[in-house]
């Protein structure tokens, strides 16, 4: 069973006058790249939150976010009045010292930092309880999505891997003309080289029969029937095996490429040429199986 690594879940909880969002979208990447965006006042649980849904993800570029709806009392700024009084009371005895009467105390203690005190409640664990869950319900919302790409994906695998398989039968009958045609084109030559009286046929039979098993496709036809039952095989599994996969689509490559090189026959060839155009629409697909 293949998944996709394309996704999205999203999940939605609340927690007393909250209501919390929670989404995860990922698209396709050789290892996990998490990125998270939290309010702050969940940050201090953010390596947990990347344990959690790094055991349910395991591959893909992922951006993870939660938000908000009610952050009023998330943060609360109030003003250190005793820090502000002694500001001004030192500001205002150096004015009337040097005879400056127009000062504005005001604006310049506002831009110190000191007299803010920024304070920030705490994550409960009822929250984290209830944040959890929720995390969970978009992660299985997330793997909803992954596994119907998944399914589509693999539809189309199979499609492509049957059409490899039916033209390779295609190429039986241009394999067996081709020996033919090579067998007599090869005399043919022969003859006009050298005169028939000069000829030995038998060392010709031996020369024949090595040229044109150099040529022979067998064991690549072979390799590659074994090579697509096995894809499709592997697809049925129930692990995630897009790394395999990707590696038995090198493999089939492989043995295509030396039946073209080998074909030495322009019909042959086309068909390798069709083949290619499926294995390179293939691993485009292999790209996002996780």
């Amino acid at each position: 069973m293949l998944r996709s690594m394309t996704g999205y879940g999203k999940a939605t909880t609340e927690f007393q006058k909250k209501q919390i969002t929670i989404e995860l979208r990922s698209v396709n990447s050789k290892q996990l790249d998490l990125n998270t965006r939290l309010p702050g006042i969940y940050r201090e649980r953010d390596l947990e939150i990347r344990q959690i849904i790094n055991q349910r993800a395991e591959r893909g570029k992922m951006d993870f976010s939660i938000s908000l709806d009610n952050q009023s009392d998330e943060k609360s700024i109030s003003l250190n009045r005793s820090i502000v009084k002694s500001y001004y009371e030192e500001l205002k005895f150096i004015a009337e010292e040097t005879g400056q009467h127009h000062v504005d105390f005001v604006g310049t203690i506002a831009r110190l930092p000191e007299i803010w005190n920024n304070t920030r409640p705490e994550l409960s664990e009822g929250e984290w309880l209830i944040l959890k869950a929720g995390i969970v319900k978009a992660l299985d919302a997330f793997d909803e999505f992954r596994t119907a790409e998944g399914k589509s994906l693999e539809k189309d695998l199979t499609q492509r891997i049957e059409t490899i398989q039916k033209l390779l039968v295609e190429v039986t009958p241009f394999e067996k003309r081709r020996g033919e045609l090579l067998k007599q084109k090869l005399e043919t030559k022969i003859k006009e080289a050298v005169s028939v009286e000069n000829i030995d046929n038998n060392r010709l039979e031996q020369e024949l029969i090595y040229y044109i098993e150099k040529l022979d496709i067998t064991e690549e036809k072979v390799r590659l029937t074994t090579h697509l039952q096995y894809f499709i095989d592997t697809m049925n599994e129930p692990a995630n095996n897009g790394r395999k996969l990707a590696f038995i689509s090198q493999e089939i490559g492989r043995e295509i490429n030396t039946i073209g090189s080998k074909a030495n026959d322009a019909d042959m060839q086309k068909i390798v040429v069709l083949m290619k155009d499926e294995l390179e629409k293939i691993k485009e697909q292999m790209l996002n199986v996780l």
